[in-house]
């Protein structure tokens, strides 16, 4: 059984090999971290998150059906050491709060949405010195612009995928 396999044309899910990839570089760091996937959509990074032994894991997701669908995966998996909340990311990183070792931003490409996910998260101080930050997105849409503070650890490129791992310093 794929718990991550999903029909909705709106979900991009990050594939199989993205998430090999990327839970090889966070072997070390995953482990007893706090995490928040900004962007839940098939629940997948979070997920894998908790089950390769984070500590606790925060999912933020807005659209119902998705939502639902985390939980059932959650529930099924007996996983204790995630929530999922829904929301709508902006609105809920627009304000101060828990700090992550963590953070998985992955958003909806269409959206546009990245650069005020970066501000948000840098502003509000939802990181600190040596937080790890995911960032998935399409080879075709435009630079973000980093802040200065966030070193480039690993980043790949795949087809029209590119996804880098910030550290803050």
């Amino acid at each position: 059984m794929n718990l991550f396999k999903y029909k909705k044309k709106e979900l991009r899910p990050t594939t199989s090999l993205t998430k090999k990839i990327l839970f090889s570089w966070l072997k070390p760091k995953i482990i007893n971290a706090s995490c928040l996937d900004c962007f839940a959509g098939s629940g997948a990074l979070g997920i894998n998150a908790a089950i390769n032994y984070a500590k606790y894991v925060t999912l933020l997701e807005k659209n119902q059906h998705f939502f639902l669908q985390i939980k059932k995966k959650i529930k099924l998996l007996k996983l204790k050491n995630i929530e999922i909340i829904k929301t709508n990311t902006l609105n809920w990183l627009n304000k101060k709060g828990f700090v992550y070792d963590i953070i998985f931003l992955d958003p909806p490409f269409k959206k546009n949405i990245l650069q005020k996910v970066i501000f948000l998260i840098e502003k509000n101080n939802w990181i600190r010195k040596d937080s790890i930050i995911y960032i998935e997105k399409s080879t075709y849409n435009k630079n973000i612009i980093i802040p200065k503070k966030w070193f480039l650890y690993k980043k790949k490129t795949y087809k029209n995928l590119s996804f880098y791992i910030y550290i803050c310093k």
